[in-house]
């Protein structure tokens, strides 16, 4: 059986000692150097031990301070459905803890943007192809919960009332509402989870630590003829908010 590398035996005992409260919550942990000395291991190993924890959501580091137990933070849980409107009898597991979904967000939006090659791929345009690209930044009860960036292609929308999915009549509606508005019917929406680690930029708007970790979502909407109108990455962090999917039941 493989040995389990040293830096993970070390944090599952640092892990034990911060849930058994030997440090309270918001209070300095002793050196790396220290550490290192007291498990018999080196500063290298200690460092990656107290990195595994800082991703882990147990400890933040704090530039020229030290490193500290972080205060818990409670995980919102987000529904991602194709069943936009709550039912009767729903799931206990639904009702449980279903305050994912943002209050509130702030929006910026550009257009004319030449679509990078990446983005022209995946809207099946070509590269350099004017797009209105639109960051996003999301609240739930309060706290920063999840990043998006969108872009949607002008082809489509330029000259239309909902040109800016933040501004005029259907401001806020949502893709589906807006492309239905100008003819365009939506059919299919394509997500592609993949775990990843916060970036700088990322953790400074999100309020978390480098490298944290967080759910990407790569995300593509089609429209009948199967052509993309729209597509986003969105960034969630883990510690903030848990991703349940739920998929209905073709019945016979």
């Amino acid at each position: 059986m493989p040995r389990e590398a040293p830096y993970l035996a070390v944090a599952d005992v640092l892990r034990a000692r911060i849930l058994a409260g030997e440090w309270e919550i918001g209070e300095r942990l002793p050196s790396r150097a220290r550490l290192a000395v007291e498990y018999g291991v080196g500063r290298n190993v200690m460092q990656r031990a107290m990195d595994r924890l800082i991703i882990d959501g147990l400890l933040e580091g704090r530039a020229g301070s030290g490193t500290y137990v972080r205060m818990p933070r409670e995980r919102l849980r987000l529904i991602r459905s194709r069943h936009r409107e709550r039912r009767e009898g729903s799931p206990p597991w639904r009702d449980r803890r279903e305050r994912g979904r943002a209050d509130a967000w702030d929006s910026h939006s550009q257009v004319r943007v030449p679509a990078p090659e990446p983005i022209a791929e995946r809207l099946a345009i070509s590269p350099g192809d004017p797009c209105v690209h639109t960051h996003y930044e999301f609240l739930a009860d309060g706290q920063p919960v999840q990043l998006s960036a969108s872009w949607e292609p002008m082809a489509i929308t330029d000259g239309t009332p909902i040109v800016l999915p933040e501004k005029g009549p259907l401001a806020g509606k949502g893709v589906v509402e807006r492309m239905r508005s100008i003819g365009v019917a939506i059919s299919t929406v394509v997500e592609v989870p993949r775990p990843a680690r916060a970036t700088q930029a990322q953790a400074n708007l999100l309020g978390i630590s480098v490298g944290d970790l967080v759910l990407q979502i790569e995300r593509t909407i089609f429209d009948a003829d199967g052509r993309p109108v729209e597509t986003a990455d969105m960034v969630i962090p883990d510690m903030r908010r848990e991703v349940v999917y739920e998929f209905g039941v073709d019945r016979p």
